[in-house]
């Protein structure tokens, strides 16, 4: 290995150097046949005063919906906000193209909300954190 290139180790690395990692990827995925196609996701649920009390984090790509965040403040759980939320961004992504929705949870979080949504796991990683599970799900879409 040569000494001309230095490793740099950074938890606030500059927006430049992060941009070219993503362009790096995306010239050779596109050289590979698949371009970027990834638009972002937002969903909001706010209250009268305006205040954000849930939403959606995510993006569409390659057909799929990939959901990175989903929360609603705890006194509105259960009340079906949430499934407000995802329905609606499973929506969005059909109408973007999209087939298929994944996503990951943690066995403390939304397991069983996603699985009563149609959502079926697909991997599994344990201890993390230590002595819990994470799992990553997967759901095809289809037109209602």
């Amino acid at each position: 290995m040569s000494n001309k290139y230095q490793l740099e180790i950074t938890d606030s690395p500059e927006v430049n150097a992060v941009q070219a990692i993503r362009e790096g990827l995306d010239a050779y995925n596109a050289a590979q046949g698949v371009p970027r196609d990834w638009q972002s996701l937002y969903l909001f649920l706010r209250d009268e005063q305006g205040n954000t009390v849930g939403g959606l984090k995510g993006g569409t790509y390659w057909g799929w919906l990939d959901i990175s965040q989903l929360w609603v403040v705890e006194t509105l759980r259960g009340l079906g906000y949430g499934s407000r939320l995802l329905m609606a961004a499973e929506q969005e992504a059909l109408k973007r193209g999209c087939h298929h929705a994944y996503l990951d949870t943690m066995d403390f979080q939304a397991l069983e909300f996603y699985q009563q949504h149609g959502y079926t796991i697909y991997g599994e990683l344990v201890d993390i954190p230590l002595g819990h599970k994470r799992y990553s799900l997967q759901k095809e879409l289809k037109p209602e």
